[in-house]
């Protein structure tokens, strides 16, 4: 934190964080750190402290982790949440204090709980501030991973970026979000908030503020581009759009290419488990990707890509977890191998076996994607006494395009474009949201 600290004093004035109308510099943001330093110590936080944080990339919300951070404490940042979900989450990780930025009037108060699992132990005895991140959690119960924040950080501190104007779309309780936040932080960047995750509210964010750096999720690219949102803002300070959590359709990828030939296209690739690896696309309109950096490596087991990292979890609160001998962890990520080149399939959990032929949902997804009048997909398998399973389809249409005349468009398309076994049985046509409220598919 020390490192941090330092990196930010030395940033001054500069703009630290952008939020609608208002923006705070760096020195402004380490007073307010200091400001929440105190308010914590006085409640009760210390050391250990397990401490359930509600807010979002304001700079209270930034000052306060960053706070929490100092202390030494662990953070269980969280996003806004359905209250079942909610009370999950603070006793799967036996939260000791939680504190509410988005409450009139926000205050640490005490659970009552007490957190004493062994991981907790490790970080205690560590002497460093931690980090409980949860799974989305769309196919069963939430995953509590247990991390090292300071290890986290530590892989920006000393790098020589230059500063730029970064969104942070991705949500505060997610590993890609807390990576953008303190890649950021540690090179002088501009962090720009967005009021909502709309197509329009987010491009017209980047237009107004000049964003430089977007990281996002293919699912939000694909409703921009079926939208035409694109063409409808002024987007000339993009440089680089990031997109990684799920995978990316191919013809969503081409297309964002031919709108946006001048930003660089970038894959990523982390896990809540292992934190975000460095990566190398091919090229702007490639699904093939280099993996590795310092503090990484891979390697490809029956298709399953397994990953080493420096910066893994110390591991669940609740769940079981295994890494091999070699300390690298199963993904379930199934992957293409090219030379020093990998492409991202898919979880295998997802895979459709018809007949024992694999199905990649986000290959079918992609040839409907083509289809005029789609607004949105999603693939997935349909059981079935005589295949095992067969490939159905959940397609969204552009307002006003008639149900019946999709599906036939839908079902002719990919009857000239996919072998028979990938055709879905069954195209249902919903007006409902296919993403998440972290902009992944929701397959379950």
């Amino acid at each position: 934190m020390q490192a941090l600290k330092e990196a930010m004093s030395s940033f001054g004035n500069s703009q630290a964080i952008v939020s609608g109308n208002s923006d705070i510099t760096y020195e402004k943001l380490l007073s307010e750190q200091a400001l929440w330093v105190d308010r914590f110590t006085q409640a009760g936080v210390s050391r250990g402290s397990v401490t359930a944080l509600q807010a979002d990339y304001s700079a209270e919300g930034v000052a306060a982790l960053l706070a929490l951070m100092e202390l030494k404490a662990i953070c269980v940042p969280l996003s806004p949440l359905p209250e079942a979900k909610r009370q999950e989450f603070l006793q799967v990780s036996s939260a000791e204090h939680v504190v509410d930025l988005h409450a009139s009037t926000p205050a640490t108060t005490p659970t009552g709980q007490r957190a004493d699992h062994e991981l907790y132990a490790r970080l205690r005895e560590l002497e460093s501030a931690g980090l409980v991140l949860f799974s989305s959690g769309t196919t069963g119960r939430s995953k509590a991973s247990v991390l090292n924040l300071e290890s986290l950080v530590e892989a920006h501190i000393g790098e020589r970026k230059r500063p730029r104007r970064t969104m942070t779309f991705l949500n505060f309780d997610h590993i890609g979000g807390v990576n953008t936040l303190m890649h950021a932080l540690a090179h002088g960047g501009t962090v720009i908030t967005t009021p909502r995750r709309t197509p329009d509210d987010v491009l017209r964010t980047v237009q107004e503020t000049q964003v430089q750096v977007l990281p996002t999720t293919p699912t939000f690219l694909t409703m921009c581009l079926i939208g035409q949102k694109l063409r409808d803002y002024d987007l000339s300070s993009l440089q680089v759009i990031t997109y990684g959590t799920e995978p990316m359709p191919e013809q969503t990828l081409k297309k964002l290419h031919e709108e946006l030939p001048n930003v660089q296209l970038k894959q990523t690739y982390g896990l809540s488990e292992l934190g975000i690896m460095s990566t190398k696309s091919r090229s702007d309109d490639s699904l093939w990707v280099k993996l590795g950096g310092a503090g990484f490596d891979y390697k490809v087991i029956d298709g399953l890509l397994w990953v080493k990292s420096d910066k893994a979890m110390l591991g669940y609160l609740n769940a079981a977890y295994s890494f091999d001998e070699d300390g690298y962890f199963n993904t379930q990520d199934q992957v293409e191998v090219d030379g020093e080149y990998v492409k991202i399939l898919g979880r295998r959990s997802e895979l459709i076996n018809v007949a024992g032929l694999k199905v990649y949902p986000n290959e079918v997804e992609s040839v409907i994607l083509e289809v005029p009048n789609v607004a949105d997909v999603t693939v997935f398998g349909r059981k079935n006494p005589v295949t095992g399973q067969v490939v159905q389809a959940r397609v969204k249409p552009v307002d006003g395009n008639a149900a019946t005349d999709l599906e036939k468009a839908v079902l002719k398309h990919c009857g000239d474009r996919l072998e028979d076994y990938k055709v879905p049985v069954r195209v249902e046509i919903s007006e409902e949201a296919h993403h998440s409220n972290r902009f992944k598919k929701a397959r379950a």
